[in-house]
């Protein structure tokens, strides 16, 4: 979907990884703190592994958010 390091390379929304917006190495992230699911990260694309974070949702195995339908 996305290459930016900010993207989830999965659904395309903002992946919320600190490391992503910093210069140099972190020490905390909402990713170290959860499993991150299988399948999902089977799921990334090869030329985007190690290179894109999956965003909270995708991580975890959950449909991505979906804006509220208009009326």
């Amino acid at each position: 979907m996305s290459d930016a390091p900010n993207r989830c390379p999965c659904c395309g929304q903002l992946n919320q990884c600190a490391q992503a917006s910093s210069a140099s190495p972190v020490t905390q992230c909402w990713c170290f703190a959860v499993t991150v699911d299988a399948q999902q990260l089977a799921n990334v694309p090869p030329e985007q592994r190690n290179r894109s974070c999956l965003c909270p949702r995708c991580a975890q195995g959950l449909p991505p958010e979906s804006s509220p339908a208009a009326d």
